[in-house]
């Protein structure tokens, strides 16, 4: 890991308008300085006034514009880019829980009962338990609310599939989320139950999403700040200089109460994430709610889910969803259902055009797009929608006949790299069409990056340059951190303040422990920041 020595130097001030205006706060020189400009990609030094880039270029023109007030940081060789924008984030909060590791993402119902019961002897009565699940025990319809309650009749148990939209419970978890025997289901989401019209324990999508939010909100305040403060700590260790928080687990006026209190260093933009009830979906979540609360703080775009995911079919009953018996896999995909009746799509759109608010849609299947785009057409086509910049997030079922109507529209598609580790076995290409990356920058539709899981977008960056499900879809290292900066930006109109090294833009920037562009891609999931600016000043030094 290179040393970053901080040092103060005296030079002879040239009669540039630029130096006309003050000496530069800091400079970082002597680098390996990534733009995000595709023009000009790397700079050897940079110059800083106040909050924003002043000068980019080699190390000797910035040197000499320094003064004996400027913070002058020798970068020895050193790479950096332009501050980490995730485009796709989730904080983590809720209550207090044991999480069982089984140390993989689909165990055996004999790995789960182990791990449960060994978690319950270990901690103390009541604890929730809470283990990862993928398809073997998902699609095993005899995993149910009953065969909890025998190896946990006390502690609520919560089973939870690793896509996050499925979700199994025994009877002291239902009790411990207040669902009651009697539980409608909620727009876009279900409570299952068996012939006889008993609760199963099995939720899937806004059933979950109205639990866990509820179980949120019971988290106490000083609490959450310190659950939220870990994690933007970690966010700065990382590089990240910007969040786009789906706000899942709390309302807006909630989510910016806490980033005030805490107060936030990073940047973060709350997009309204809000629940359903059985009537429908909650269109006043957020309202009243200042866009512009704090300095750090924006608040703007609403999401919806358009469907579920294709490890587990949206609602279709656990035991009938399967994989195909060999690649490709792209079924997963061409066949999940939505998620709303399809009204519900035109009156989303509907909305984001009277409340000129950007509109972001989870998108994994193949139908939801489709039905996206066909609705555009109806409610005015590239003439109302092209610079509105409507998101697909995840975009897995985006298939080529779609390119052209997704670019007409102004449509940007957010990726998460992680959902494109291989999740079947090594030498297995997984899909023929899903899982787009390459091929959607090839026809020019916008391309930004979101972590939707784990904090390290050197992990991501690693999966996105070495797609396991799909390796022709590998895009370049330098297109990666482009599309993690630039391109996030420009996913949430602020492309002219932020995300690339630029002058005249915000001083959001991450020198790294080592250079992303070179290292083995096994080694980048081992990179950190050293330093880490926003706005020109150190939230975070290793």
């Amino acid at each position: 890991m290179r040393k970053i020595f901080l040092f103060f130097g005296i030079f002879c001030l040239g009669t540039s308008a630029l130096a006309q205006q003050g000496d530069p706060d800091v400079i970082l020189f002597n680098g390996k300085i990534f733009t995000s400009v595709v023009a000009r990609p790397y700079v050897e030094a940079l110059a800083i006034r106040g909050e924003r880039i002043v000068a980019t270029g080699d190390t000797k023109t910035i040197q000499a514009m320094a003064g004996p007030k400027t913070n002058a940081i020798d970068l020895h060789g050193g790479t950096a880019i332009p501050g980490i924008n995730d485009a796709h984030h989730h904080f983590q909060l809720g209550p207090p829980e044991v999480d069982v590791d089984l140390q993989t993402a689909d165990p055996s119902w004999a790995q789960v009962k182990d791990g449960i019961v060994a978690a319950i002897a270990k901690n103390p009565p009541n604890s929730l338990i809470s283990v990862t699940i993928g398809l073997k025990v998902f699609g095993d319809t005899s995993i149910d609310r009953d065969a909890l309650d025998q190896i946990a009749p006390h502690n609520p148990v919560s089973l939870g599939t690793f896509t996050g939209h499925g979700l199994i419970l025994n009877t002291a978890g239902l009790r411990f989320y207040n669902i009651s025997e009697n539980q409608p289901d909620p727009m876009g989401g279900r409570f299952e139950r068996d012939g006889k019209g008993r609760l199963t324990g099995t939720l899937r999508e806004y059933a979950i999403m109205n639990i866990e939010r509820a179980a949120a909100d019971r988290v106490s305040d000083s609490a959450a700040i310190l659950q939220l403060r870990q994690q933007l700590d970690e966010e700065a260790k990382y590089g990240v200089t910007s969040i786009q928080e789906l706000s899942i687990t709390m309302a807006p006026s909630r989510a910016v109460s806490l980033l005030k209190t805490i107060p936030t260093q990073i940047r973060v933009r709350v997009v309204r994430m809000p629940g359903t009830t059985p009537a429908g979906r909650d269109i006043e979540e957020g309202k009243g709610v200042p866009s512009h609360p704090a300095s750090l703080i924006t608040v703007s775009g609403t999401k919806w889910l358009a469907d579920g995911v294709g490890i587990e079919g949206t609602f279709t009953p656990r035991g009938e969803w399967k994989l195909p018996a060999k690649p490709p896999f792209d079924s997963l995909c061409t066949d999940l259902p939505l998620e709303f009746p399809k009204r519900e799509y035109r009156a989303m759109l509907q909305e984001s055009i009277k409340n000129n608010d950007q509109l972001l849609l989870h998108v994994s299947g193949n139908l939801a797009p489709a039905t996206i785009l066909n609705t555009i057409d109806d409610t005015g086509g590239k003439g109302v929608w092209e610079g509105r910049r409507l998101r697909f997030e995840h975009g897995d079922g985006i298939f080529p006949d779609q390119f052209a109507r997704i670019k007409q529209d102004g449509i940007i598609v957010v990726q998460n790299p992680l959902h494109l580790a291989p999740i079947f076995p090594p030498g297995v290409v997984a899909f023929d069409k899903a899982q787009p990356l390459k091929s959607l920058l090839a026809v020019g539709i916008p391309l930004a990056l979101g972590s939707d899981g784990p904090t390290n977008p050197y992990l991501d960056i690693m999966f996105a340059t070495n797609p396991g499900n799909r390796p022709s879809e590998a895009i370049t290292r330098e297109q990666a951190v482009i599309a993690y900066t630039l391109t996030s930006a420009y996913a949430e109109f602020q492309e002219k303040e932020k995300g690339t090294i630029e002058p005249g833009k915000l001083a959001d920037i991450a020198v790294l422990s080592q250079d992303i562009f070179t290292v083995p891609a096994e080694e980048l999931p081992k990179t950190v920041s050293v330093l880490t600016l926003v706005g020109g000043k150190v939230v975070y030094r290793h």
